[in-house]
């Protein structure tokens, strides 16, 4: 069920629960130097104005069921911590006991946008259902579990971006 961030969503209390897009706006995010160091400066989210060997961090969880299938939703932030909650809050999803972590870092550099940024991967390998997702919609447009081969159909049709950074998350 998705449904208009303006009417807000129900949580799991079933109370509604609005969108404060001002807060979302002004959440600050950390600056990393090119050797992922932080520079103790911060931005505003979706402030792209990094001077270049500036950068910001973002995560990227994959989910894995033991049936191949992958779980396609990307969150942002940092640290092994934050992952897991910022899965657990985007999906309901607890992922504390689930086996993987942390697998790599890549980095992508877009001095035009002034957007460069670190990506920390991780992947999560568990055995979820339907019924156990409880998407934050302000953070998620949907979801679905996709086949190895779905994917790198999706890919090649330039509707998964940066598959090719993160293609080892999905090819253990």
């Amino acid at each position: 069920m998705i449904q208009n961030h303006a009417t807000g969503k129900k949580n799991r209390d079933g109370a509604r629960k609005k969108f404060d897009r001002r807060k979302h706006d002004m959440e600050l995010w950390d600056i990393y130097d090119e050797n992922k160091q932080p520079t103790g400066r911060t931005m505003r989210r979706n402030d792209w104005h990094m001077k270049p060997g500036e950068f910001h961090l973002t995560v990227l969880g994959v989910i894995a069921r033991p049936d191949g299938t992958f779980l396609i939703n990307e969150i942002g932030e940092s640290l092994e911590e934050a992952v897991r909650r910022e899965v657990r809050e985007e999906t309901g999803l607890d992922v504390s006991k689930a086996d993987g972590g942390y697998l790599f870092t890549y980095r992508r550099i877009n001095p035009d946008e002034g957007d460069n940024y670190f990506v920390d991967v991780y992947r999560f390998v568990m055995d979820i259902k339907d019924e156990d997702l409880h998407l934050q919609e302000e953070e998620t447009d949907g979801y679905r579990f996709a086949t190895l081969d779905e994917i790198k159909g999706y890919a090649a049709e330039g509707k998964f971006l940066h598959y090719d950074s993160i293609r080892q998350a999905f090819e253990l």
